[in-house]
């Protein structure tokens, strides 16, 4: 995980004490929200989270493989439903995953839970697992299968309004090799309500998508991933 410069501290990331196992992460986003569509919201969150230190590090890639690996550094945090039918996004952490280091991966480790004070517990719906992907790859087995688990554990098809909205892990890319301003070039997304995988691309400020793949459970844990 890459360092903070001496004294920053982000107003956007959040990280547990020392020794925490945090349950829940804090939200909203101060001057962040609320969005009235979940499509504002991740136009919004797209670029805000590709802005974060070294969370696009496709310009090194050629240049200095490992230090583009050593400090790449994955944000991730909680898209959710309000009672006042508003989208919110949660603060963003950028926590690693324990020993993902050691595996020479980038990882975030996103609390199951958004803890927002002004509403219930039970109100928040939970929507969109949101991080992004330094090397603007696909998405992981570890991805998948944490949105999976996130979706047994609060629901595969959210109601909100008058429509529904699947339960979904995003993960934001850019294509950039301009160090100072990744663009937003678009996110990968898997759906475990159908399990299938798509690929999103920013064409001038619209989203388009296409089919990548298809997941298949073997068993409560293990699947197979088919690749289009």
């Amino acid at each position: 995980m890459a360092c903070s410069s001496p004294g920053f501290a982000d107003p956007h990331v959040w990280r547990p004490r020392p020794g925490e196992k945090a349950e829940s992460i804090p939200g909203p986003l101060e001057n962040f929200g609320s969005f009235e569509s979940f499509s504002d919201a991740l136009k919004a969150a797209c670029p805000l989270i590709l802005s974060k230190p070294n969370a696009s590090v496709v310009h090194l890639q050629e240049r200095d493989p490992q230090l583009a690996l050593r400090v790449s550094t994955e944000y991730c945090a909680w898209l959710y439903y309000t009672p006042e039918r508003k989208y919110e996004l949660s603060m963003l952490t950028d926590v690693p995953l324990p020993g993902s280091a050691l595996q020479g991966a980038a990882s975030c480790l996103l609390p199951p839970n958004v803890d927002d004070p002004r509403y219930p517990p039970s109100s928040i719906k939970y929507i969109f697992l949101l991080h992004n992907h330094p090397f603007a790859g696909e998405l992981s087995k570890p991805d998948i299968g944490f949105a999976m688990a996130m979706a047994n554990a609060h629901a595969l098809i959210v109601e909100v309004g008058s429509r529904k909205v699947p339960l979904s892990v995003v993960a934001f890319f850019s294509s950039s090799k301009d160090s100072q301003r990744p663009t937003c070039d678009g996110f990968y997304q898997y759906i475990p309500a159908t399990n299938e995988l798509r690929k999103w691309v920013n064409m001038g400020g619209d989203w388009a998508s296409r089919k990548a793949g298809t997941v298949a459970w073997l068993n409560a844990t293990e699947f197979t991933i088919t690749r289009e």
